[in-house]
């Protein structure tokens, strides 16, 4: 049997020690601040270190930028693999919040035709962060098992809207400068204290989506917890993820509560920061498998456009 490589870009968000421990590939995004371009990740370099000070130029000032990775970097990146003689099963963020997706499959067919002997499987992750990089590390899981490649790749595109996030943010400049909220909204909800109840929704082009508000950070915080309860499936048995843009004492309290909640094991990572550009300094998110966060309808209408060829699919 073929061995495969699995590779995902850095905002996966997966801790250095596990990417190692997991051979997991790593294409890395660049960020932008205070005009000088520095890569989100690079081997061997804390990426702890890398992101507190990146969170740290935010809140003094500094606007940050990334870029998505173009379908040449993903070409690069992948050869030596593909000469090598192993297919591929890369996973990308979510196609409905970077263009990265689209970079990937473009990537994917100038391989192919390279290469034609060797299979990649580009997937959706539908998420950002943690919640792509639990998919990551399952798949991960599902080679390490001996499963094919094909067979992996259809289990991430079976599952991928079973992992559900849930993400507060400090600060709504970021926001507002991101365009993800007007400025009357967010002038309102500093003065009120409000904070937005953030989740990747159910969408064909899954995207992180406002879903609700809470007044003051404990109780945003509070309803991470709620989510958690409602919809986590066997919580005690699987790994629960939290990411933090540079508040990491309120991640270990909330991974302390998740933990009096039923939840096994809990991994804490800074947020990766080609999304938290976005959100900035403060954020904290929550990922975990649960119930499909498609509505049933979306579910149907997402399969039958897989049938009709106006949805991507694992097939190569």
């Amino acid at each position: 049997m073929n061995q495969y490589e699995i590779f995902t870009e850095s905002s996966a968000n997966i801790p250095d020690a596990l990417v190692r421990e997991r051979n997991i590939h790593i294409i890395t995004y660049y960020f932008n601040v205070g005009g000088e371009e520095r890569p989100c990740y690079r081997e061997g370099v804390s990426f702890p270190e890398i992101a507190h000070s990146f969170y740290a130029n935010m809140r003094a000032g500094l606007e940050a930028h990334t870029s998505l990775i173009s379908e040449s970097r993903f070409v690069e990146a992948l050869t030596p693999s593909l000469e090598a003689g192993k297919d591929i099963v890369l996973i990308t963020i979510a196609s409905g919040i970077s263009g990265t997706f689209q970079q990937a499959l473009a990537a994917k067919k100038t391989l192919e035709k390279t290469f034609p002997e060797r299979k990649v499987y580009v997937l959706d992750s539908a998420n950002a962060s943690l919640g792509q990089g639990l998919l990551v590390l399952k798949a991960a899981d599902l080679r390490d098992m001996g499963e094919s490649a094909e067979a992996c790749a259809e289990w991430i595109r079976s599952n991928a809207y079973k992992v559900n996030s849930y993400v507060t943010v400090e600060d709504l400049k970021f926001l507002r400068r991101s365009g993800r909220i007007s400025m009357a909204a967010a002038v309102a909800g500093t003065i009120l204290g409000i904070k937005p109840l953030i989740k990747a929704d159910g969408s064909a082009l899954p995207k992180l989506a406002v879903y609700g508000k809470a007044r003051g950070r404990k109780k945003a915080i509070a309803a991470l917890v709620e989510a958690f309860d409602k919809f986590a499936v066997r919580p005690e048995s699987q790994t629960i993820a939290i990411a933090h843009a540079d508040c990491e004492a309120e991640a270990q309290e909330l991974a302390e509560t998740l933990k009096a909640h039923g939840a096994g094991d809990v991994i804490i990572e800074y947020y990766d920061l080609c999304t938290g550009s976005h959100i900035g300094p403060g954020t904290i998110a929550l990922f975990f498998f649960g119930v499909d966060r498609r509505t049933e309808e979306e579910r149907k209408e997402q399969e039958k456009a897989v049938k009709r060829g106006k949805l991507f699919s694992t097939k190569a």
